[in-house]
């Protein structure tokens, strides 16, 4: 399979979604819709698109569901083997590092993965954020946005995006990302889930109630 029919299968099953990933001064902020949509189908209306990897690393997912799921999979497995080996957790490079791999591999044969993947989390004592489309590249990010609402969430975010920010406005503002697809994008739907990653607490996903305070 060439990676322009990746890209067209990607590009057809990536109808229905939106993720947003942004990079604050001492966190990373992940944000996702809850909507799945089978053609004109809504398939499921609370659908878990952020992933805790480990508890300084999470990812959001887009693109063919079981192939996300099988990605994860792969990525708390070898977070597990990495602290069993090294006695602390990866890195989210270095976790970016070997999705990326297994990305790029899987187009040698006829059943690529086809996602798209934000990997937030800390490197070190410093947090990171990456984009990585199907063939593996991966690109560093300060914010970033995928799916089919990806177009509006993004109007927000190079608007609203500053350098160093806190984490209370990169949360703001990647809700009104989400949120801005949520209003334009059919594809988009049923609220927002928001998960922040911080040296002290770690992984953590926002009560409804605390995301609804921002919407």
């Amino acid at each position: 399979m060439q990676l322009t029919d990746v890209m067209r299968e990607l590009d057809q099953l990536m109808k229905g979604t939106t993720t947003v990933g942004i990079k604050a001064r001492d966190a990373v902020v992940l944000a996702a819709d809850r909507r799945a949509v089978m053609g004109n189908l809504i398939a499921g209306k609370e659908v878990r698109k952020i992933f805790r990897v480990h508890d300084r690393v999470g990812v959001t997912t887009a693109g063919s569901v079981a192939d996300a799921q099988k990605i994860v999979d792969l990525m708390r497995a070898e977070a597990r083997l990495y602290r069993l080996r090294h006695g602390r957790d990866i890195s989210a490079r270095a976790i970016a590092n070997v999705t990326s791999h297994v990305l790029h591999s899987s187009l040698k044969s006829f059943r690529p993965y086809l996602v798209q993947l934000i990997i937030g989390g800390f490197n070190q004592e410093e947090p990171a954020l990456y984009n990585l489309d199907p063939s593996g590249s991966i690109i560093e990010e300060d914010y970033t946005a995928t799916g089919s609402g990806s177009p509006t969430a993004y109007g927000v975010l190079e608007a609203e995006y500053e350098e160093d920010m806190d984490l209370e406005d990169a949360i703001e503002v990647a809700v009104r990302a989400v949120r801005s697809a949520l209003e334009r994008d059919t594809g988009t739907g049923e609220g927002v889930t928001v998960v922040t990653i911080t040296r002290d607490e770690g992984y953590r996903e926002l009560p409804e109630e605390e995301v609804e305070s921002y919407l």
